[in-house]
């Protein structure tokens, strides 16, 4: 039951022992390069205004002098909330369910974060091992609270975002499978259900999506 449930999780299609399915990561650019082009659409000024807004909100973050750092994020949260959306359509790998997706977004960046903290703002990051006020007694206890709470953020990155994705899939197959055997008058709220998991679904991929820039954004700013 368990090796069936998980099943659409796994990458099983390939050709010459490729992975093809991991190839859905670049189906989102497909839809960008006609904003550049295209004569201005709804879809068009609703995605400009949306990362619009999510500039001057990372920009404030961030701070003035790392304003161009804004860039990365944006390009995050997009690469993250085209991989979640097209996860609902079917026959479409969801990557973003995956740890080695999430953890491989998440990991490089937090190293690339602390080795340019440790390198250039030493004495910072120290600082922040330690909170302000903290009794002497307590220093080497928060010390390694601290160590381990900042060890451990691009595992929560990746999980988080991963076991959201994983979850609602998980339902929508699970009450799916149900259906040959319900009657009409049943098949017809399974539908409605089903319709409403994937709004919800849809909230789901974009809230999980600027949390994980958003959070990603939090930790940059703590190193400078």
């Amino acid at each position: 039951m368990m090796t069936n449930l998980f099943s659409s999780f796994d990458p099983l299609s390939s050709i010459m022992s490729l992975p093809l399915n991991w190839t859905s990561t670049l189906l989102g650019f497909l839809f960008l390069p006609h904003l550049f082009w295209a004569m201005p659409s709804r879809w068009g000024i609703f995605w400009f205004s949306l990362t619009s807004t999510l500039h001057k909100e990372f920009k404030t973050l961030l701070g003035p002098s790392s304003a161009g750092g804004t860039l990365l994020f944006v390009s995050l949260f997009s690469l993250i909330v085209f991989n979640n959306f097209l996860g609902l359509l079917p026959y479409v790998f969801t990557s973003t369910s995956h740890l080695a997706m999430t953890l491989a977004l998440a990991l490089p960046l937090w190293v690339s974060f602390m080795i340019f903290g440790w390198v250039n703002h030493t004495q910072h990051m120290f600082a922040h091992l330690v909170p302000l006020g903290t009794p002497g007694p307590l220093m080497p206890f928060m010390v390694l609270i601290e160590t381990v709470s900042n060890v451990i953020r691009p595992g929560t990155l990746a999980v988080r975002l991963a076991a959201n994705m994983i979850a609602g899939h998980l339902l929508l197959t699970l009450l799916g499978n149900t259906g040959p055997s319900l009657s009409l008058s049943l098949l017809n709220f399974l539908v409605i259900s089903q319709i409403l998991l994937l709004l919800l679904e849809s909230a789901v991929a974009i809230i999980q999506s600027y949390v994980f820039a958003v959070l990603s954004t939090l930790y940059a700013s703590e190193v400078n």
